[in-house]
């Protein structure tokens, strides 16, 4: 089902659009949790912590396909809405193609260095061989994990959100029957969480696939169509790498963090791996409204709609707004009951100092609200590289005031080291936005009005 937001209700847009998002980011984040969940509660806190070791690393590989596939759409939903769609096939075409190939060579190189990513982290010896099985197994299906995303990217580029949800919903559920099977069943630990994972993003590829090659005939491909077109590629790269790259500055940032956090002992790597499941629902709504964002600017900025441009910042800034409410007041009130899901009891040192971190963290949270709004915004009008940079900067003050902190507070640390990276990333970012309104609605007032003038 596509969706034109070059018109109609702009805040009915940005919420149909966000909300469909918000449920299938969830389900997707359930892997994790659910992996952290069932292996915390039903093999122990140094497998706990294996995972919570393992996933930064795993996030940099998963994370840049993931932005990869963002930058693309971004071009596709500029096609669609200039209602280019020979291009907009031809930009499928040419971003599947090339993530095909460069997926299967990161899947291999990732695989044969996860050892040595795990030993650069000052990983427990306890847990190393653990950790590396779990990567290697992980970075096996990276496939599976492109094709789910560069699938629901073109989808969500011609306004269909909903649809993907369909399939991760079902994936995840997956994940719990095969962690239920292979973790307490069969009693494989970790490996059995990460052949879990792997095999319901699997199923969840292969269905969005052939979902869209039966029902969505706009940007369903044929063999033929799978080349690469020269004359898109410069853009698609230029669009994917950066935003790939936004992804890989930040999580390697986190991987430098939980090589702080390492030093501190297994209670603490478990306590920050629960913790991490619980960031993650909370940021993945605030990213879902940034989409949202980007979706709806650049098919404006295709249409040449400039008013509707200005609108929708103000929808997402508020919308943004008025979950961290909610969320904050949610994470607050229930962290003692947040904690119990991944350890079963809150008396543990665990429990103590996981507690603590997201009390505290229940008031920063509006702020990556406001930078992945802004960033949302900007990623719409094609400034990637603004973002990445920005990233950047957030990351580099986070990493700099957790070496800092981290030592001295312990978990506590991390959450104000949270806070200095988001400050410093909105100092940076608030600049460029201003000078973009300026700057990017008078080249558009001035191409719409050209083209009425024809």
């Amino acid at each position: 089902m596509k969706t034109d937001m070059t018109k109609g209700n702009i805040t009915n847009h940005l919420a149909k659009f966000a909300l469909p998002l918000i449920l299938g980011n969830i389900f997707q984040l359930t892997y994790n949790a659910v992996d952290s969940i069932i292996v915390g509660r039903f093999v122990g806190d140094a497998a706990q912590a294996t995972i919570g070791t393992a996933n930064p690393i795993m996030n940099i590989a998963v994370f840049f396909i993931v932005g990869i596939c963002t930058g693309t759409s971004v071009l596709m939903s500029e096609y669609f809405g200039a209602k280019d769609y020979d291009k907009l096939r031809k930009e499928i075409g040419t971003a599947i193609s090339v993530g095909i190939l460069f997926t299967g060579v990161l899947s291999i190189i990732c695989m044969l260095l996860s050892r040595q990513f795990l030993i650069l982290i000052n990983t427990p010896d306890e847990i190393l061989d653990m950790a590396t099985h779990y990567l290697q197994i992980v970075f096996g299906g990276l496939l599976f994990t492109f094709l789910y995303n560069v699938y629901a990217g073109t989808m969500r580029s011609i306004g269909d959100a909903r649809t993907p949800i369909y399939f991760v919903a079902f994936s995840a559920l997956l994940n719990v029957f095969f962690d239920l099977l292979f973790v307490v069943y069969y009693k494989l630990g970790v490996h059995g969480a990460a052949i879990g994972t792997i095999l319901s993003e699997m199923i969840s590829a292969i269905l969005c696939v052939v979902y869209v090659h039966i029902k969505m005939p706009m940007i369903s491909l044929k063999w033929k169509d799978l080349r690469i077109d020269k004359k898109l590629l410069k853009d698609t790269v230029n669009y994917s790498w950066s935003t790939g790259m936004q992804k890989i500055t930040l999580n390697v940032g986190k991987v430098l963090i939980q090589a702080f956090v390492n030093d501190l002992g297994v209670a603490s790597i478990a306590a920050f791996n629960a913790v991490n499941r619980v960031d993650d629902f909370v940021f993945q709504p605030q990213q879902s409204i940034a989409s949202a964002m980007t979706t709806f600017v650049a098919q404006n900025r295709g249409a040449k709609k400039p008013e509707r441009i200005r609108k929708s910042f103000l929808t997402g800034m508020l919308m943004e707004t008025a979950y961290w409410i909610i969320i904050g007041t949610i994470v607050w009130i229930f962290s003692e009951k947040i904690m119990y899901l991944f350890v079963g009891d809150t008396t543990t040192e665990v429990a103590r100092l996981g507690i603590i971190y997201l009390r505290t963290m229940a008031f920063f949270y509006l702020l990556p609200g406001m930078t992945n709004g802004l960033q949302g915004y900007m990623r719409g009008w094609g400034k990637m590289n603004i973002c990445l940079a920005s990233t950047f900067v957030q990351i580099t003050g986070r990493v700099v005031a957790a070496a800092i902190l981290i030592p001295k507070f312990a978990v506590a640390g991390i959450s104000y080291s949270c806070l200095v990276g988001w400050i410093c990333m909105l100092s940076f970012e608030i600049p460029f936005y201003l000078r973009l309104r300026k700057r990017e609605y008078q080249v558009l007032d001035r191409n719409r009005k050209g083209s009425a003038s024809l």
